[in-house]
C-alpha cells in the first residue's frame, strides 16, 4: 500500500483542525506561512503542496496579496473525510468524461505537429514521472507537467485552454488514489507505452495508449463513466 506523501499528511492534519474546530473555522483565515509551517512540523514548500491539495477540494480558498481563507460555505462535518471524498468521486468521474472526449485525439495531433524538441520534452517528463513514482514522491506537477506538454505539442490555441483539466484531474486523481498501488503501476506502464508511441509518432498507436490510459484510471478510481475502451 502506497504511504500518503507529507503534503497529503499535512493536508489531512489542517483539515482536521478545520473539522473538530480545535483552531480554525469556516470563513477563518490562516496564519502565514512562517507561522503554520512551524506549529505543523514541516517545510513551507510541503505546506504550500498541502494547501494546493485542499483548495482543489474547496476546503481553501487562496487569494493572492490577501492570504489563504477557509471557505466561508465549507460544512463541517462529524463523518471525517466521507462525504468530501464522494464529492471528489463525482467531480473525478465528470473530468475523465472530458478528458476522453479531447486527450487520446491530442496525443494523434501531438504526433503529427510536434517538433523534435517537444517529442523529446515529454519523453524527458515521462521519464521524471517514472523515477517521482519509484522513489514514493509526490507525482502531481510532474505528471501534469507530462500530460500539459503532450497538448502544448499539438500546436492548437483551444486545445491548450482545456489544460486545467488536465491538471485537476490529475491532482484530484492522485489525491483520491493516494493509498493504492494500482493507479502508480498503471501510470507507469500507460505512460512507457505512450512514450513509444510518441517516440515513433505513430499517431494511431498514440490516441489509443492515451485513451488505454485513462480508462485504467478510470476503473481503479472506480468513477463508473460507462465508456467501453476501444481495445
Amino acid at each position: 500500500m502506497t504511504r500518503k506523501t507529507l503534503s497529503q499528511q499535512a493536508a489531512d492534519r489542517i483539515y482536521t483542525m478545520i473539522q473538530e474546530g480545535s483552531e480554525f473555522m469556516p470563513g477563518d483565515q490562516l496564519p502565514g506561512e512562517n507561522i503554520l509551517s512551524k506549529e505543523l512540523g514541516i517545510s513551507r514548500s510541503t505546506l504550500r503542496e498541502a494547501i494546493r491539495i485542499l483548495a482543489s477540494q474547496g476546503i481553501l480558498e487562496v487569494y493572492r496579496g490577501k492570504g489563504t481563507f477557509i471557505s466561508p460555505d465549507l460544512k463541517v462535518l462529524g463523518d471525517y473525510g466521507l462525504n468530501q471524498m464522494e464529492n471528489i468521486r463525482v467531480q473525478l468521474k465528470d473530468l475523465y468524461e472530458t478528458r476522453l472526449i479531447f486527450e487520446p485525439e491530442v496525443s494523434a495531433i501531438a504526433c503529427r505537429r510536434a517538433t523534435n524538441d517537444e517529442i523529446n520534452r515529454i519523453l524527458t517528463l515521462g521519464e521524471q514521472v517514472e523515477h517521482i513514482v519509484q522513489v514514493g514522491e509526490d507525482r502531481t506537477k510532474i505528471d501534469q507537467e507530462f500530460h500539459n506538454a503532450i497538448v502544448m505539442a499539438s500546436h492548437n490555441a483551444f486545445l491548450q485552454r482545456l489544460i486545467p483539466i488536465i491538471n485537476r484531474a490529475v491532482g484530484e486523481a492522485i489525491l483520491f488514489g493516494s493509498e493504492t498501488e494500482t493507479l502508480a503501476e498503471n501510470t507507469l506502464r500507460d505512460h512507457a507505452l505512450l512514450m513509444e508511441f510518441l517516440k515513433k509518432r505513430d499517431a494511431g498507436g498514440a490516441k489509443q495508449a492515451m485513451y488505454i490510459h485513462l480508462h485504467h484510471a478510470i476503473a481503479t478510481l472506480r468513477l463508473n463513466v460507462g465508456e467501453e475502451p476501444i481495445f
